[in-house]
């Protein structure tokens, strides 16, 4: 599985990155990671431009909202606007607990909303849930 993560706080990053690895160990299923540190970056990558030209196309993307550059939602709208992108998931992984936006993000095509916890403990089994939830999860190709 390629994922796609749009995220700019280098501490998350390393957790999802960590979480990859153990969940790559016990199951033996294979992930590959890119990252994007902010929304501009994000959008080159999934439009292959630049030095994104031969950029792969990721089967799910992580996506932070609060993002430099463009913001996260409206990475998300450029996404679901595309034809060639708008199948790939887009779950979004923030530290907003806002209504409105959890409700904008749905509106706008998220396959998810979640909000990252605090304790790194915390963080690293919601991982874990998304890794088992989408390693099962039909994929369009």
């Amino acid at each position: 599985m390629i994922i796609l993560v749009v995220e700019d706080e280098d501490l998350h990053y390393e957790l999802i990155e960590r979480s990859v690895k153990q969940v790559e160990k016990e199951t033996k299923a294979r992930y590959e990671l890119f990252r994007a540190i902010d929304g501009a970056e994000a959008l080159e990558f999934l439009f292959r431009k630049g030095k994104y030209a031969d950029a792969p196309r990721p089967n799910l993307i992580l996506l932070d909202l609060r993002l430099p550059k463009v913001g996260g939602m409206e990475v998300l709208a450029k996404i679901k606007e595309d034809e060639r992108l708008r199948k790939i998931p887009v779950v979004v992984l923030t530290v907003s607990t806002n209504e409105e936006e959890m409700v904008r993000a749905y509106d706008s095509g998220a396959a998810g909303f979640l909000t990252k916890p605090a304790k790194p403990e915390d963080f690293e089994r919601l991982l874990t849930t998304v890794w088992e939830y989408w390693r099962i999860a039909r994929l369009p190709e």
